[in-house]
């Protein structure tokens, strides 16, 4: 019976890790993302004085209103989406992007590319996720 060899499907055993150019590419893509959300921020901010506030149909203001509230929640995901990208860019600064903060190890450029804002590596993120399942968070 011959043995099959065995490969490893552990991306951080079969991904190099990062150099300097990967920094260089992630920390262009979260500050383009953070200049990004900046605009929509103020375009939003803008929109808050929009005079078409004097609505006189009840049905046109309850619309007007929802989408309102629409919107100003999506604007405070987004606040939540900045903080975690300047957090991100301190740890490019400092030297721990791309470093789980649960285990220590590196995190995957492929994990990194899906989700620029992560701090856990893939694993650790399905155990914090299964917790969070069982406890019902």
């Amino acid at each position: 019976m011959s043995r099959l060899s065995e490969k490893s499907n552990d991306p951080s055993e079969t991904e190099e890790k990062m150099k300097e150019e990967d920094l260089d590419f992630f920390k262009t893509l979260l500050t383009n993302w953070m200049e990004e959300l900046l605009l929509q921020a103020d375009s939003t901010r803008l929109g808050m004085k929009d005079p078409s506030d004097n609505l006189a149909d009840p049905s046109d203001r309850a619309t007007f209103e929802s989408d309102r509230n629409f919107l100003l929640r999506i604007r405070d995901r987004e606040s939540r989406l900045f903080k975690k990208i300047i957090s991100a860019l301190d740890r490019i600064k400092d030297g721990t992007y791309g470093i789980c903060e649960m285990c220590g190890e590196e995190i995957s450029i492929n994990r990194l590319k899906a989700r620029p804002v992560t701090t856990y590596c893939i694993r650790c993120k399905a155990r914090l996720e299964a917790v969070e399942k069982t406890i019902g968070e």
